[in-house]
């Protein structure tokens, strides 16, 4: 039994390396905006399912707290092809604008507690929050 216990651990222990820390990127423009008022956390948050997403713009308009952004193309030569909208979780108030005015319903609302795990699922690409590995190259391209 010892032996199968020891293999347990050794298995749970290797999960945990491979867990990838996720953390808001400092650098990024939209960390100059000003950040959600109040104390508590809205009840809700909204999180865009990107695989549905055509990048068409229409749910930042009516975003209140100017909480959506967009997340260029995979191709630097133009970025517009294949952009897709991502919502910082910090500054959603949880107003539910963003899945009423979203023509392919791809935004949905999610307890606050889901919301996170529902943006690992449902989130393809992220300007707004990136690996915790990937912040010395981000603050070097920025020194640069």
């Amino acid at each position: 039994m010892s032996t199968d216990n020891s293999t347990e651990n050794t298995q749970d222990n290797n999960q945990d390396d491979n867990e990838t820390i996720i953390v808001e990127n400092p650098f990024h423009t939209a960390r100059l905006k000003p950040k959600r008022k109040g104390k508590k956390p809205p009840k809700l948050l909204a999180v865009v399912h990107q695989s549905g997403c055509t990048g068409c713009e229409v749910c930042i308009q009516g975003c209140p707290v100017d909480s959506i952004e967009l997340v260029p193309g995979p191709n630097p030569e133009n970025p517009q092809f294949g952009q897709v909208v991502e919502i910082d979780l910090a500054r959603c108030i949880g107003c539910q604008n963003c899945t009423q005015d979203c023509p392919w319903e791809t935004i949905m609302m999610y307890e606050h507690d889901d919301a996170f795990t529902a943006w690992s699922h449902e989130t393809l690409f992220s300007e707004l929050y990136v690996e915790e590995d990937k912040l010395e190259e981000l603050k070097e391209k920025e020194s640069k």
